[in-house]
């Protein structure tokens, strides 16, 4: 054997044996891995694939499940209360997400600037989205409160009489998309700061030395560089806003007269209140997949749009 063939032949030796250290310690990645991925299975998955067979099923609790197939789905198509409530959680998310969206981001370019207690104030619009939804509730409703809440006391001031806000048709899911968008606001303001924050200031400073004006600036260099950040908080927000209960339920209870019944809200009447468990799992698969439509759709939009690349 020759001193070449030799040396490669002891190079695809060690090689092979690299090969099988990798092979043979790739298990313990699977120890890091698994706590995440059995709440994921249990959490998540799970739960998920026994919905979606609760809803081919007619189960009401104390009785045996009896299979139905496909006739929740049939009378899905012909309830004009849960498209009613659908509509309703449509409209809650118009009123939420943009004026959400445009609250949080003006907060954090205010935010963003070198001035003194800056930090205090970061912390402070924060606070309302670290208290529970149900006690924010209760406190809003008597702020609402047509006699004595704040806002109608301020308005007879200036000799305004406000409306039954809670009672009122008209006003009442507008009411409660306000003390949402009040909650979230600041938190959603941090992911704006944290993306602020992460735009190098020399492609500022290079559209200023070019001439563009600040309003230029920041439709042209901050608002495309912030897609990123847009991107994570439109998904979660919108998500979140589909998903809403427990504002609705302490606020209003799905009244007046159903303008506030969100999905989420039918959802639980349906379940615990009609006891008809394999509905409720068919109103559940229904939202599910509105929500991941819209998600997918949301993915596409601000994938062509989007770099994480700023070196």
């Amino acid at each position: 054997m020759t001193s070449h063939t030799a040396e490669r032949s002891l190079g695809t030796d060690v090689q092979v044996a690299k090969g099988r250290r990798r092979r043979g310690s790739g298990w313990h990645a699977y120890l890091f891995v698994a706590p995440s991925l059995f709440g994921v299975l249990a959490f998540l998955l799970l739960p998920m694939v026994i919905v979606l067979v609760l809803s081919l099923f007619d189960w009401e609790l104390l009785s045996d499940p009896t299979f139905v197939g496909l006739d929740n789905y049939r009378r899905l198509a012909g309830d004009g209360q849960t498209w009613h409530s659908l509509g309703v959680t449509i409209a809650y998310v118009l009123l939420c997400i943009p004026l959400q969206t445009v609250l949080a981001l003006s907060l954090a370019m205010l935010l963003n600037q070198r001035v003194k207690g800056v930090r205090f104030y970061r912390s402070l619009f924060v606070v309302p989205w670290m208290a529970t939804p149900i006690v924010l509730a209760l406190i809003w409703g008597w702020i609402f409160d047509p006699r004595d809440g704040a806002i109608n006391s301020a308005l007879a001031l200036v000799g305004v009489t406000g409306p039954d806000w809670l009672s009122d048709p008209t006003w009442a899911l507008p009411a409660v998309a306000l003390v949402s968008v009040w909650q979230y606001t600041g938190y959603n303001m941090l992911f704006f700061l944290a993306g602020l924050q992460g735009i190098p200031k020399e492609l500022h400073d290079a559209a200023e030395t070019d001439g563009a004006t600040p309003a230029q600036r920041f439709w042209r260099v901050t608002l495309p560089l912030l897609n990123p950040t847009m991107f994570f908080v439109s998904v979660t927000n919108l998500i979140g806003s589909f998903q809403v209960f427990d504002t609705v339920y302490a606020m209003t209870d799905g009244g007046p007269s159903h303008t506030t019944e969100v999905i989420n809200f039918r959802i639980f009447q349906t379940a615990f209140k009609e006891f008809d468990f394999g509905y409720a799992a068919t109103l559940s698969t229904l939202l599910f997949l509105i929500i991941f439509l819209v998600t997918m759709a949301q993915v596409r939009f601000f994938g062509k749009r989007t770099t994480y690349d700023l070196s």
